[in-house]
């Protein structure tokens, strides 16, 4: 019986009840394919899974975290879509593969790895091939990492629904995985970005990926510096990672039949805003829940096409795990990934 080592919890309680565990590795059947995980990239969210649950139904022993990339070791005998060699990322809402989501109107789906699905911080997992795509070819295994939840979100809300166009304004918020993504794929379209963030050195550090016009949110009203700096025009895209009552700002700072994307948490999971820019300007709000495996496949295309390189502020040592989420709360420059 083979085993493979997994990062892995028996409670919620963030990462005080994580430890290193064993598993056995299921036989390779059917449509099924063994991957040896080499990288995982961590996302806020995973934090929030592991402290609070969610409200999801975690099966324990846990195993956290939802977006990995690794090199597919073995296939089953009607697998179609890898060979021996590839290497693959993971899908993070497996059973969404393109079009409408899953689920209704009373039960929206939030069937996703590392929640109600297990996560993927495991040496190996055997899976089926629909679970995976095949990794950009210009990417190493971290680099590639980053694409399932981060990259596909950015992806999703400017290009899959937003139509981004060249000559666009978009309007990316801080400097996070999402945010950098945003700014680096709206520029690849060739669209105007406008950044915020409150230090000064990470909208250097922005200014050289591409961002056209850096805001310090800590000097004045950056509403007020985005409709200066646009001569009262808004922003065409507004990426809305903060949350909780800052969609005000967003609906401040959106141009008339412009388009908010609806990403983020961190101010809180109710978000609330004033009615009459939303009337007045009548723009498209829109929530985001990452993204389906055919957008997925588009952007990874997309990145072999345009040479996109994620930003990795910091790779970790997969014993290391604890060390990373921590990094997460301090606010870091693009993602935080795991090696194997």
């Amino acid at each position: 019986m083979q085993m493979t080592r997994q990062w892995q919890t028996d409670a919620i309680g963030a990462e005080a009840n994580l430890r290193i565990g064993e598993a056995r590795i299921p036989e390779v059947s059917g449509t099924m394919i063994r991957v040896r995980t080499q990288a995982v990239s961590l996302n806020f969210r995973d934090r929030l899974v592991l402290e609070s649950g969610m409200g999801l139904p975690l099966q324990f022993p846990f195993v956290p975290a939802s977006d990995m990339a690794g090199v597919v070791e073995a296939v089953g005998p009607h697998v179609r879509r890898f060979k021996p060699g590839d290497l693959v990322i993971s899908t993070f809402s497996p059973d969404w593969i393109d079009g409408r989501g899953p689920g209704t109107a009373r039960t929206p789906p939030y069937q996703t790895r590392g929640g109600f699905y297990p996560g993927v911080l495991s040496e190996h997992a055997v899976l089926s091939e629909e679970w995976f795509t095949l990794a950009p070819k210009t990417l190493d295994a971290a680099e590639a990492s980053t694409l399932p939840c981060a990259g596909l979100t950015a992806w999703f809300a400017l290009i899959e629904c937003g139509k981004l166009k060249a000559g666009d304004k978009v309007l990316v918020q801080g400097t996070g995985g999402v945010a950098l993504f945003g700014l680096q794929i709206a520029k690849a379209h060739g669209a105007e970005v406008f950044i915020t963030s409150g230090s000064a050195e990470k909208l250097e550090r922005a200014q050289a990926l591409g961002a056209d016009h850096l805001i310090n949110r800590h000097e004045g009203d950056w509403v007020e510096r985005l409709h200066q700096l646009t001569g009262d025009y808004g922003a065409d895209h507004v990426l809305e990672i903060v949350g909780g009552p800052h969609l005000g700002q967003a609906l401040k700072a959106v141009a008339v039949n412009g388009r908010i994307s609806v990403i983020g948490v961190f101010e809180g999971f109710e978000v609330s805003a004033p009615v009459a820019p939303l009337l007045l300007k009548a723009p498209v709000v829109q929530g985001i829940t990452v993204g389906h495996r055919r957008a997925l496949e588009d952007l990874v295309r997309a990145v072999d096409q345009t040479g996109l390189k994620p930003v990795i502020d910091r790779r970790y040592a997969f014993a290391e795990l604890p060390q990373a989420l921590d990094h997460l709360y301090r606010g870091p420059f693009g993602k935080v990934v795991i090696e194997f």
